[in-house]
C-alpha cells in the first residue's frame, strides 16, 4: 500500500464529511439539551465510521487486513442466526451466569468479612493476588475442571468478577461515618437493620462502581475462555476460527456484537445507579 492513494476521490469524499460532522459535534457540545448529549457521540462515531470507510477504499485495502465497514455491515446481516447463536452461548450463559454467581459470592463474603475482621486481614490479601492473576493462565485450568461447554465460562467470569466486587463492596460498607453507625446503636439498631437503612445505602456507589467493572470484564473473561475449548459455537470459537481462515470480516462482525452487548450491560448497570443513587454528588447534572 503506498501513500497515494487508489481512489482519491472516497477519501477527499470520506475527509469533507468528517470535517462537517466534526464541526457540527463542536457546536452541539455547546448546547447542555439531552439531545444534544445524545447527538455528540452517535456523531462522533459515524464520522470515525465514514473515515475508515473512505481510507479503505481509497487505498484499497484488503478485507484480510481491514474490512471496511460496509463489509462488516453485509457480513453482519447476512450472519444473523449464527451470531445470535454465539451471542446466546457466550453471553447469557456464559458471562452473564458467571456475572450473578460471582456477585452473589461477593455479597456473601462481603458480609462475613465485615462481621470478621480476621478473614478481612486474611481474604482481602489473597484476593489481591488472585485477582493479579493472568486469565490466560486460569481460563485452561477451569476449562479442563469444568469441562468445554458454557460451565467452565461460567466459573472464568466468576473468578474474574468476584475480587473487584468483593473489594469495592467492603470499602462500600465501611462508607457511612462512625457517628452515624453510632446515632444507629444508640436508637437500638441490630447489626441488620444498620445494615440495610444505613450502611448498605451509603455503600451503593461503590457497589454500582464494582459492577460497572465487572460488566466489562465478564464479557471478555467469557470470549478469552472459549479460546482454551469450547463447542462449535460461542464468539471466542468463532473469533478463534475465522482468524485461521483469514474470514476478518466475521471476526469483526462478532466484534461488533461483543461492543453492543457490553455497551448494553453497561448501560443498564449505569441507568440502575441512576435510579438507587440519586442523591449522590455524582449524579446531580
Amino acid at each position: 500500500m503506498t501513500w497515494a492513494p487508489a481512489n482519491p476521490l472516497w477519501l477527499t469524499g470520506a475527509v469533507a464529511v468528517w470535517l462537517a460532522l466534526w464541526a457540527l459535534n463542536i457546536g452541539l457540545s455547546r448546547r447542555a439539551t439531552r439531545a444534544a448529549r445524545v447527538a455528540v457521540p452517535l456523531l462522533f462515531g459515524a464520522a470515525l465510521v465514514l473515515l475508515w470507510e473512505g481510507i479503505v477504499r481509497a487505498y484499497q485495502v484488503q478485507a484480510v487486513i481491514l474490512p471496511a465497514p460496509s463489509v462488516i455491515a453485509r457480513t453482519f446481516a447476512g450472519s444473523t442466526a449464527m451470531l445470535w447463536a454465539d451471542f446466546v452461548q457466550t453471553v447469557v450463559k456464559g458471562a452473564l451466569s458467571g456475572f450473578v454467581i460471582g456477585v452473589a459470592a461477593a455479597f456473601a463474603v462481603a458480609i462475613l468479612i465485615d462481621r470478621s475482621p480476621f478473614l478481612q486481614r486474611g481474604l482481602l490479601p489473597v484476593g489481591n493476588f488472585v485477582a493479579a492473576l493472568p486469565i490466560v493462565g486460569l481460563a485452561p485450568i477451569l476449562v479442563m475442571w469444568f469441562g468445554f461447554d458454557w460451565q467452565s465460562k461460567a466459573a472464568v467470569v466468576v473468578v474474574m468478577v468476584f475480587f473487584p466486587v468483593l473489594i469495592n463492596l467492603v470499602a462500600g460498607l465501611q462508607a457511612s461515618e462512625r457517628m452515624q453507625r453510632d446515632l444507629m446503636a444508640t436508637w437500638g439498631a441490630g447489626y441488620w437493620q444498620s445494615m440495610l437503612k444505613l450502611r448498605l445505602p451509603a455503600a451503593m456507589p461503590f457497589i454500582f462502581n464494582g459492577l460497572k467493572i465487572a460488566t466489562t470484564l465478564a464479557l471478555i473473561g467469557a470470549i478469552v475462555a472459549e479460546f482454551f475449548g469450547s463447542p462449535i459455537v460461542g464468539m471466542g470459537f468463532r473469533i478463534s476460527a475465522e482468524v485461521g481462515r483469514l474470514g476478518l470480516d466475521v471476526v469483526w462482525a462478532e466484534i461488533v456484537v461483543a461492543a453492543l452487548a457490553g455497551s448494553v450491560l453497561y448501560g443498564a448497570i449505569a441507568l440502575v445507579e441512576r435510579w438507587v443513587t440519586f442523591w449522590h454528588p455524582s449524579q446531580r447534572h
